[in-house]
């Protein structure tokens, strides 16, 4: 699969082929890590063939060790497309539903796939029909006539748990293709083509970069025929990544084992100790034996992630003084930084109604978890009815 040279066994752990993925030929005095080719096209001359470069917005050499390695972590056949940003691969995954179509979502996720889905929905390109995602029979009902299922596992924010391999059986017995956002989870966390998903999707924005510093994204197949389909999309719109950004989101993902285990650990001790705050309503992470989602997500995940959905009393006004006492949580939107980041989610007018006025969204990054939680506490703490 990989261009590179890359000599590697296929056996290796995710975690190292975070870090071996994408390397250079192993030949004398070559880099160890791949330069980046500031080009906006290449030498060629005659007819243009299949797997030429010729033009910047088909191919750039900087692409191609990021999007091997990601297509190796997700136990693809083919190395991945990456995008502009997450949102021009939601576009582009969307360009897959037939015009005059119909796309089973969940009601609950990234609100900027639900907007661009309402938006092509408002154009004609197709129906969108909402679900509760973790209501597995429900989601069923509504396979009927369906072209494609949008899968989001754990959901933005409201982490809720799909039963990704039922519901993919489900979709492909309807004649649907099913298309999965695996941004929170990451591949270390689950591989969605392994319960069936035909294609996965990625902000690359978030944990795979890692740092704040790029806005990308990413889609990920094993079907020759999507791919094209979503490589043509991709050059005709020219929802291309720059090099340079590629560059640094391969080296951010090289440490992404280590920060998603640093994370996650942090993430589960704070949710243990927000369940028992007494200025919290209510606490979501799949970590947690109570969680509506445990058991699903303990079954078919590695790992519960490092985002936690709390619930603040006091309503919106609470929540919001919250956020400003805080000192060390960064106000921001995103997620999957080293930094830990904090927001009210219905700050955003395209966030569905149905997420709490007062929910706070809290993405754990890899600082110190005693310091991240004593400024949690003294934030709650100050808050009052």
């Amino acid at each position: 699969m990989t261009q590179q040279g890359s000599q590697h066994p296929d056996s290796l752990a995710p975690d190292t082929v975070v870090v071996a993925g994408g390397r250079p030929e192993r030949t004398h005095d070559a880099p160890v890590n791949p330069p980046v080719v500031l080009s906006s096209t290449f030498f060629g001359q005659g007819e243009v063939e299949q797997g030429d470069r010729a033009y910047g917005r088909y191919a750039n050499p900087s692409w191609d060790p990021f999007e091997e390695t990601l297509g190796e972590l997700e136990t693809a056949q083919l190395p991945a497309l990456v995008f502009a940003s997450g949102l021009a691969a939601v576009a582009a995954a969307l360009s897959l539903v037939p015009s005059g179509g119909t796309i089973v979502m969940p009601r609950h996720s990234y609100q900027g796939s639900l907007a661009v889905s309402q938006d092509l929905a408002a154009r004609g390109a197709f129906t969108v029909r909402t679900v509760d995602i973790a209501d597995t029979e429900a989601v069923k009902a509504q396979l009927e006539g369906a072209d494609a299922l949008w899968l989001e596992s754990p959901t933005n924010p409201m982490l809720e748990v799909a039963e990704m391999r039922a519901l993919a059986q489900a979709a492909h017995d309807a004649g649907a293709l099913v298309i999965a956002d695996n941004t929170f989870s990451t591949p270390l966390g689950q591989r969605p083509l392994e319960s069936g998903v035909d294609v996965v999707v990625h902000s690359v924005t978030k944990y795979l970069a890692g740092h704040s510093d790029v806005v990308l994204g990413a889609v990920v197949t094993s079907d020759p025929d999507l791919r094209a389909r979503l490589l043509t999309y991709r050059s005709l719109r020219g929802a291309i990544a720059g090099p340079f950004e590629v560059w640094l989101a391969l080296r951010g993902l090289r440490t992404l084992a280590l920060r998603i285990e640093r994370s996650q650990a942090t993430a589960m001790a704070l949710a243990r100790k927000l369940l028992e705050h007494p200025r919290v309503e209510a606490v979501r992470y799949p970590g947690l034996p109570g969680d509506p989602g445990h058991e699903r997500a303990a079954a078919q995940m590695d790992g519960f992630g490092s985002i936690i959905a709390i619930t603040v009393r006091g309503g919106a006004a609470a929540a919001d003084a919250v956020v400003d006492a805080l000192q060390l949580w960064l106000p921001a939107t995103s997620l999957g930084g080293v930094e830990s980041l904090i927001e009210r989610r219905r700050r955003h007018v395209n966030e569905p109604e149905t997420v709490p006025e007062n929910l706070l969204r809290l993405s754990v990054g890899i600082e110190n978890a005693k310091d991240l939680w004593a400024d949690l506490d003294q934030a709650l703490q100050k808050v009052q009815d």
